[in-house]
């Protein structure tokens, strides 16, 4: 099977998974991405690991799940968590945690124990915070389309229609090189497609939810586009830094967890500040 075929029958098939999650209940969504976030930052802490560098591998997991579940937790429970009481205690227990990764790096008697310390913290912050985030938009009284959590069906569907365009429109037809010092094979045509096509979608998605006015849609498709684009660019410059071509072979076409959600990992944080502030 060639590699087209294994990115189209992998891509669609976690489509499929995800979507029929998003429909069907917010335990069974947050569940998948758990495994995703377990998954992402044991990629993660592996990439950066070598003779001299060895993170916290167990310690950074566990915190990332914790954080994860947190918020998990915060928005199930029906809590609110723009009170400052639950809306900083993922905040103020990630900063505990993370000081207890010092303690731990006493007793590990490593090489570079300030380098360890420091990519365990960027794990659980790069991996972690950002899908963690996507539990709250998951909001029970936000708008629904079909069944869905309207907006964050539309960040879905925005971020994954705005990667393929530009990526299939890049390959075919791209020239000028987006940002050539990192990523030589994404373009501007491509990336210009893909705008495109994300901001049509966002018309599309507010006549078909009205609750959710059209500068918001257009907004969405805004942040997909700048940050998603951003997302892409981080994960290609750690691995031009580390000399590799995927982040792991875990998904068949697509590589590894990073190189398959590296847009939701610059882009969920700014997504889910600007659904807040617009009190979605």
């Amino acid at each position: 099977m060639n590699n087209f075929w294994a990115r189209t029958i992998t891509g669609l098939s976690m489509v499929f998974l995800l979507l029929f999650s998003l429909w069907y209940s917010n335990w069974l969504f947050a569940g998948i991405f758990l495994v995703v976030v377990i998954l992402g930052i044991w990629e993660f802490y592996t990439l950066f690991s070598s003779e001299e560098i060895q993170p916290q591998k167990i310690y950074g997991t566990v915190c990332a799940s914790i954080l994860y579940l947190v918020l998990y937790l915060v928005n199930a429970t029906n809590l609110d968590i723009l009170s400052p009481r639950w809306y900083f205690f993922p905040v103020y227990a990630a900063m505990a945690m993370f000081f207890l990764s010092f303690i731990i790096e006493i007793y590990r008697k490593k090489q570079k124990p300030l380098e360890n310390i420091a990519i365990t913290a960027a794990g659980v912050l790069y991996v972690s915070l950002p899908l963690s985030l996507l539990n709250l938009l998951y909001s029970p009284d936000s708008a629904r389309f079909l069944g869905f959590p309207a907006f964050l069906l539309g960040y879905f569907t925005l971020t994954w229609l705005f990667d393929t365009a530009a990526y299939l429109y890049g390959k075919s037809f791209g020239k000028h090189k987006l940002f050539e010092r990192i990523s030589p094979k994404k373009t501007w045509e491509g990336t210009i497609a893909g705008a495109i096509l994300a901001g049509f979608t966002a018309l599309v998605f507010s006549l078909l939810v009205p609750d959710i006015v059209m500068m918001d849609w257009l907004m969405l498709s805004f942040l997909v586009v700048i940050f998603g684009s951003f997302g892409d660019l981080a994960e290609s410059l750690f691995k031009r830094s580390l000399k590799i071509k995927d982040s792991g072979n875990i998904l068949p076409g697509h590589g590894g967890i990073l190189d398959r959600f590296d847009t939701f990992f610059i882009s969920a944080p700014f997504v889910f500040l600007y659904f807040v502030l617009r009190n979605i």
